[in-house]
């Protein structure tokens, strides 16, 4: 241990880890601060990776040079593809992984990594001098300098277990909260708002009757979520899910109940995930509603321990287990640990920068659930971010940050910064305007320039990339070029598609646009023999498939860059600008946006505003 880091981590969760390594894999002394080491890496509610709109966000941490994928896919246990009976745009990958060997792995790659230490201790207060961190103060009486520090306190701050009526201060099941950490940063001016989230009971997967769900196996082959990851081993066991779902007499118990709920006794006034109710809030939010469905998930393989993803709920212990046992296959069923809900402090995210730096303090970094976000890939997103741009702040760099036709994580920062949250905010591909150019294939080629110019990707990682968009573009160009004619073998192949015959002659990217038409059937036409990977080859395929949409995408991509590239400069006096309303200046004297794009979504200014505006800085800039 030393007294003094460039950079110091408090908090060991998925935003922490990410933001620790990367920090210190750009060559800057990293300090964590967590709790207990055992605990790094730990799956607090759901044991998956990944989802809808979630899967992209992974495989961008892991084009960054992240971790998360690489963890997902060496503990991965199911793996499944969502979203693909529609456009390729909407893919999304999610796996479930064994949360101790997910921990444990993330442990290994913590405690092996250069240029990091990791204290156990709690974080009690943060040293500020002129509006600049300097270092914190811990528990145990120790003072460590830093000219930058990076949040990532999960539920955490504040945080309080609510089962029933009992209320137990903490972060999470037998681990203490941070209520020091949380007055410090009220003491330094930060507004903080109670946030709420919940995890369902964990259940012994011994005494389910699985004769009677409905199983939901793993894809096979399973497509790993890293790029650097060339599949997932066969000697890797695989399990499947099982769905099954509530009824009429589990509805029944819980109404019968509902009183002793927290989130309805009054006993809860923060705001709850929309996206994730607990099972109270389904009942009363969807009353004509006769079932909901529920997946059994693999969670502990060594306990066979099961999480019934889709009942979150904070009532009494005795009750979950008696509505628990109304549900299909569960009438017998032991309750491992009784599901809770549990609300903490978070600070509206318009305090920060698009860096993640606060605007109060230099040098103050947050990320993860203490910014209002909920899910595992968001923080570690997050914290990713925030790593990489404390330690581009200690080598006196300019701030790293991905802009919204650039990556999914270029929306979720923009969306919080310039908007700001009034619910736990969970990402979608719907709030992705450029979906189909910033899809889940092309990851890699989109942020692996990035990831290989900060050090966290190395040369024949980086060159690996380029090669593959090389084969790729070699490859529909050869399509572009290579004309066949009807008759003969063409035909027979469109003739098995259920496709059309060739009336003349056709250029094999035009045929490959045909619905019906996948790449293996023209590959036998392009004149040379390619083993490509499924990957690849679906690339390809989306290209020249949705070519004239990503075209016209790409020119709307042309004007949004425009505004986003006229700079808002630090200092501007609102004020002073003709036109503005007083409404609108306070505004933007509060968010401080960066550029007029970020002006722009801005709740409450007109386009009118953006126009004086631009006016304005024209003529600033003349």
């Amino acid at each position: 241990m030393k007294n003094q880091y460039e950079c110091i981590v408090i908090g060991g969760g998925h935003a922490g880890i990410e933001a620790a390594l990367a920090a210190s894999r750009m060559g800057c002394s990293t300090l964590m601060v967590t709790l207990f080491f055992d605990t790094i890496g730990q799956m607090s509610c759901n044991p998956a990776i990944g989802g809808v709109g979630k899967g992209q966000l992974v495989k961008e941490i892991d084009a960054l040079g992240g971790e998360m994928g690489l963890a997902a896919d060496k503990t991965g246990i199911q793996f499944r593809r969502l979203n693909t009976s529609k456009g390729a745009a909407v893919h999304s990958s999610r796996c479930q992984s064994d949360p101790i060997q997910y921990k444990k792995y993330m442990q290994v790659v913590v405690r092996d990594q250069d240029n990091l230490d990791v204290l156990e201790d709690t974080v009690d207060e943060l040293l500020v001098k002129n509006n600049s961190i300097t270092g914190i103060t811990t528990a145990k009486g120790m003072t460590i300098s830093a000219p930058t520090v990076v949040i990532t306190a999960g539920t955490f701050l504040k945080g309080q277990i609510h089962i029933g009526s009992k209320v137990t201060p903490g972060g999470r099941v037998n681990e203490p909260n941070a209520t020091r950490l949380a007055d410090n940063l009220n003491a330094l001016g930060f507004p903080t708002v109670f946030f709420k989230t919940g995890t369902p009971p964990r259940i012994d997967g011994d005494t389910i009757d699985f004769s009677q769900l409905i199983p939901q196996h793993s894809d096979n082959p399973p497509q790993p979520f890293s790029f650097r990851t060339s599949s997932i081993p066969q000697s890797q066991k695989l399990y499947p899910c099982y769905i099954t779902h509530t009824n009429e007499q589990t509805h029944a118990v819980i109404q019968e109940n509902m009183h002793l709920s927290p989130m309805y006794s009054g006993q809860i006034q923060a705001t709850g995930v929309r996206y994730c109710p607990s099972i109270e809030d389904k009942l009363k939010k969807f009353a004509g509603r006769g079932s909901h469905q529920i997946f059994l998930e693999p969670e502990e393989l060594e306990s066979n321990q099961y999480y019934p993803n889709g009942i979150s709920t904070g009532l009494p212990a005795d009750v979950q287990e008696k509505f628990v046992r109304t549900i299909k296959g569960l009438e017998n069923v032991r309750i491992v640990r009784p599901g809770y809900a549990i609300e903490y402090i978070m600070v509206p995210p318009t305090e920060l920068t698009a860096s993640l730096e606060t605007k109060r303090i230099k040098g103050l970094f947050l990320a993860g659930q203490i910014n209002g976000t909920t899910g595992y890939e968001e923080a570690a997103a997050q914290g990713l971010v925030a790593g990489i741009n404390a330690a581009l702040k200690v080598q006196n760099k300019v701030s790293f940050i991905l802009s919204r036709d650039e990556a999914y994580i270029g929306v979720l920062i923009d969306d919080l910064v310039t908007k700001g949250t009034d619910e736990p905010y969970r990402m979608f591909t719907s709030r992705v305007e450029y979906r189909l150019t910033i899809r889940e294939d092309n990851a890699d080629q989109r942020l692996s320039k990035y990831a290989y110019q900060f050090g966290l990707l190395n040369k024949n990682e980086y060159t690996r990339v380029e090669e593959k968009y090389a084969h790729i573009d070699a490859e529909i160009k050869i399509l572009k070029t290579i004309r066949v004619y009807p008759g003969g073998e063409i035909d027979n192949a469109l003739k098995k598609c259920n496709t059309a015959l060739l009336r003349q002659p056709a250029l094999l990217s035009d045929i490959l646009r045909r619905p019906e038409v996948g790449y293996h059937v023209i590959a036998p036409f392009n004149g040379k023999d390619n083993d490509f990977s499924q990957e690849v080859i679906n690339t390809i395929e989306y290209a020249i498939k949705y070519e004239g949409f990503i075209s016209r995408q790409k020119k709307d991509i042309e004007k949004f860059r425009h505004i986003e590239n006229i700079r808002v400069p630090e200092g501007i006096v609102y004020d002073d600008i003709p036109g503005l309303s007083i409404e609108v200046c306070q505004k933007l004297k509060r968010f401080s946006p960066a550029n007029l794009g970020q002006a722009n979504r801005i709740s409450g200014i007109t386009p009118a505003a953006i126009s004086l505006l631009m006016v304005y800085l024209k003529k600033r800039v003349k």
